[in-house]
């Protein structure tokens, strides 16, 4: 069971143990009976009424001995007085006092000594004064227990809610080790990752005001050449061309990692879709493209893989990888490709000879706007692998990279057969 559970069932139960306790040991210690005040009373009753059970019967000299022995063993005051007017016990009996007829007198029985104040008194208040007690010291510490954490964590939330993603409480949990502290660690990884995501963000701003400026600035140049010089107009129009072009790709990859992004929550639209079939195609494509620079694509992709897929994604995260690949190998080199499939998942594997990356760099290339050594010569604005990763991930896949004996890098691609619970937060980039 839970240690939240055990913690609470050791509180109360030590509670009702230390109440029985205290209750034995205040009985022990004062020799204190319960309701001993009422029969202290009923004592008295009884003598009061033995003594005039014992006039009446047999006289006044029997009953004034029953006096004397009971003054001995247990002084209470009792006393008979005689009155020489019958007429005096139509005054009736009282608790301390009895009025008794003989013989045409008037015997007035009286007990002169009052139930005084005793710990005995006491007795009837003790198990409730120590059940109050022991519950109200419980209680404190149980509350106490539990508000501290609760504290922490509203005051976590409220920190969260203003935008300071840096607050952490996982370190006020010192000592313990239940359910809450497991909270407050998860509070504390949520917000870490809520704070990765926000300086991601302000850098992904950064980067596309950056990438959206340089075509921006060289258009402006192209204007200014041409109101300087009009004879330039056809060169400037095709360089204008070319940078508007430029604009419309990355606009488009931004707004596709835009849509994959806000999207990751979203059930994906899948169709059956045979992943091997479509690779073909995209290596079809490449193939014809790669001749410009004599490079060769060496694949060993056979058989089917039937997938349940949101085909576009699969497509762009294929074909991003694909023509990475191209465009980065050398010149007159070639590009391999295999693929391995097992029961429920296809593994496609794209290694290039190009001048690689540093280790370092194989997770970093994944993340937006970022690019190998090589890449500013090669073009591009580094968002095709971050868009590949999006998508596989999104069908409950992994990309990663890797560098290969020989040269060059490798991406490595893991597609399920159906889509699976979406990768960890802390794992999406």
């Amino acid at each position: 069971m839970p240690r939240l559970f055990w913690k609470f069932f050791t509180i109360i139960w030590l509670t009702l143990a230390v109440t029985v306790a205290v209750i034995i040991i205040i009985v022990k210690l004062f020799q204190a009976v319960p309701f001993a005040k009422e029969l202290a009373e009923e004592r008295r009753g009884l003598v009061l009424d033995l003594t005039a059970n014992v006039l009446v019967q047999d006289g006044e000299d029997a009953a004034a001995h029953l006096v004397r022995a009971s003054e001995e063993t247990l002084p209470l005051g009792l006393s008979i007085s005689k009155a020489a007017n019958i007429d005096a016990c139509a005054t009736g009996n009282t608790k301390d006092t009895r009025s008794v007829a003989r013989d045409g007198a008037c015997y007035r029985i009286s007990l002169s000594t009052p139930i005084g104040f005793t710990f005995e008194n006491l007795a009837p208040l003790m198990p409730w004064l120590a059940i109050l007690i022991s519950s109200t010291l419980s209680a404190g510490a149980l509350a106490r227990y539990l508000i501290r954490p609760v504290v922490h964590l509203r005051d976590g939330l409220s920190a969260l809610a203003h935008g300071r993603f840096d607050f952490r409480i996982g370190d006020k949990m010192a000592g313990r080790k239940d359910e809450v502290t497991a909270l407050a660690h998860d509070f504390d990884s949520s917000a870490a990752r809520l704070q990765e995501l926000q300086d991601a963000q302000q850098r992904l701003f950064h980067d596309v005001s950056h990438e959206l400026r340089s075509p921006l600035s060289r258009l402006q140049a192209a204007v200014g050449v041409l109101r300087q010089n009009p004879a330039k107009l056809d060169v400037m129009l095709d360089r204008m061309d070319r940078e508007v072009e430029r604009l419309d790709v990355l606009v488009g990859e931004i707004l596709t990692l835009a849509r994959l992004t806000a999207g990751a929550s979203l059930p994906l639209k899948t169709q059956s879709l045979d992943v091997i079939e479509l690779l073909n195609e995209i290596l079809g494509d490449a193939a014809f493209e790669a001749q410009a620079r004599d490079v060769s694509i060496t694949a060993g992709v056979d058989g089917t893989f039937l997938a349940e897929v949101e085909g576009e994604l699969i497509y762009r995260a294929l074909e991003n990888v694909v023509r990475n690949a191209v465009k980065y190998t050398a010149a007159h080199s070639s590009v391999s490709m295999s693929c391995e499939t097992t029961a429920d998942r296809l593994n496609i594997r794209v290694t290039d000879q190009g001048p690689g990356v540093e280790r370092d760099e194989l997770e970093r290339i994944f993340q937006p706007f970022s690019r190998g050594k090589d890449a500013e010569s090669k073009g591009g604005y580094g968002l095709g692998l971050a868009i590949t990763r999006q998508a596989i991930e999104r069908h409950g896949g992994r990309a990663y990279a890797s560098l290969p004996t020989g040269g060059g890098l490798a991406i490595i691609l893991e597609i399920p057969r159906k889509p699976t619970t979406f990768a960890p937060l802390g794992d999406r980039v």
